[in-house]
């Protein structure tokens, strides 16, 4: 068994700086509790972040933002997602935990990888229809 780890002590982007409006991007979607914004440094062709405005420590950790801000948080994922998945064919949606998590505020990545619709269905086969 291995021993846990103890993270470093890591700021906070999206409250100290994307929130505030320190670091410029380009919204979305932007709601009075939640904002869409293309990733600053994307890691995929199509690569958009949604964040609670207020600090939500993770998915597993809501600390005082609660289920309806949860949920007003996943309505905006689901809108981006659609958005992507109409323009692009498809999107992959994704939040991290733990030490996979390195930001330490909630945050989602609605991304789409680049693939032609004939790679897709290649990796994925869709054998189940």
């Amino acid at each position: 068994m291995t021993a846990a780890v103890t993270p470093p002590k890591v700021s906070d982007f999206y409250c100290h700086q994307v929130i505030p409006g320190l670091v410029k991007v380009e919204k979305v979607i932007e709601t009075d509790q939640v904002l869409a914004f293309h990733h600053t440094r994307p890691s995929h062709p199509v690569h958009i972040v949604v964040v609670p405005k207020e600090h939500i420590p993770s998915l597993v950790d809501l600390g005082n933002g609660g289920a309806e801000l949860l949920a007003e948080v996943m309505a905006v994922v689901a809108q981006v997602a659609g958005q992507v998945r109409e323009k692009y064919g498809a999107a992959s949606v994704t939040t991290n935990v733990g030490l996979y998590q390195e930001s330490k505020h909630l945050h989602w990545h609605i991304y789409h990888r680049g693939e032609s619709d004939e790679q897709i269905l290649k990796m994925y086969g869709h054998g189940d229809g």
